[in-house]
């Protein structure tokens, strides 16, 4: 038999469509007894509505809202899957969007998922500014991953990103390096420890540090990397700011007739199921990236139920994978 349709439920109760579809949206200009009789018509027929359509009609969400930073990274899938675990479990489904790394589009991404009202919303890695946050943090629960706040009514998931650059700089060191460069994730989410990490490594070891301006894509790892090619002194090691950036500099480095680990050796960060690859084989640091996801939909669900209103701040130790893109000086020109 064909799934009955909203038009379906219209003829049974002896209503519009219009009011139908108005009655699924839970609008309030709907009578009571117009509303029982639609929703008993849509009972009676065996009518089910998409999942946000049956939240606006009881008014109890069970969609959680997810704002992607990057949708070519596959970090944000793992994480994703993380909370789309937990969120199935407690009988809730995701609505997942991107604001692709632009502050102004995050705002668009984040005015979009508001308007689906869900009952809450995680946003992963994203640039929007603080203001933006605290402000929808009014309205419904919000969760961030991989971004702190100070905001009382966030949550924050998080990896220590300086502890996890300074385990990268402490293994190239070990292998011999002395001329170690980090390609810098720029104003992307969690660049900021990272480079901190960095630098205080460097300098715990007695070494200089160098940075590069890049961010967390694949295409500026191999812009940093020309640049580097261009002031004329390769270092013998790159700690990119993420693993995308790194496969980015490794191809630079590759084409230009280097290799890696031979003449540079390089690590990434978050340990991404491309670094796993066998032709990649990237060093990494490894973020317990559906661990994070879980957490994510673990706070974000205490505050849907109001088991708590005081702020969650997870921060998760990461620890270093090596694989094969590390190795002692090569004598890179």
């Amino acid at each position: 038999m064909a799934r009955p349709t909203m038009e379906d439920v219209a003829k049974r109760a002896g209503v519009s469509r219009a009011l139908v579809s108005l009655v699924m949206r839970g609008s309030p200009k709907v009578s009571e007894q117009r509303r029982t009789a639609v929703l008993r018509a849509a009972e009676e027929l065996g009518y089910s509505p998409h999942a946000m359509a049956r939240s606006l009609a009881s008014r109890t969400s069970t969609v959680l809202g997810v704002m992607v930073s990057d949708l070519h990274n596959a970090f944000f899938a793992e994480v994703v899957d993380g909370l789309d675990s937990v969120a199935r479990e407690q009988g809730f489904e995701l609505i997942i969007n991107t604001g692709g790394r632009s502050p102004a589009r995050e705002r668009r991404a984040l005015d979009s998922l508001l308007s689906f009202r869900p009952a809450g919303l995680a946003l992963l890695s994203p640039v929007v500014p603080t203001a933006a946050i605290s402000t929808a943090a009014d309205h419904l629960p919000i969760v961030l991953v991989a971004r702190s706040s100070r905001v009382s009514t966030v949550d924050t998931v998080n990896d220590d990103g300086e502890q996890g650059v300074g385990l990268a700089v402490d293994h190239l060191v070990s292998l011999g390096h002395r001329d170690i460069v980090h390609l810098d994730g720029g104003e992307g989410s969690q660049a900021g420890p990272r480079r901190r990490g960095y630098v205080s490594a460097m300098a715990r070891h007695g070494l200089d540090p160098r940075v590069v301006d890049s961010e967390y894509t694949d295409t500026a790892g191999a812009r940093a990397v020309q640049e580097l090619r261009g002031g004329g002194r390769m270092p013998t090691a790159v700690i990119s700011c993420n693993d995308f950036n790194a496969v980015g500099a490794i191809s630079a480095l590759e084409e230009a007739g280097l290799g890696v680990p031979g003449d540079v050796s390089v690590v990434g960060y978050d340990n991404t199921s491309l670094a796993a690859l066998r032709h990649v084989s990237l060093t990494t640091v490894d973020q317990p990236r559906n661990e994070m996801g879980r957490l994510a939909a673990e706070a974000l669900l205490q505050r849907v139920r109001g088991e708590r209103t005081d702020p969650v701040r997870h921060l998760l130790h990461p620890s270093l994978v090596v694989r094969s893109t590390t190795a002692p000086p090569g004598g890179a020109s």
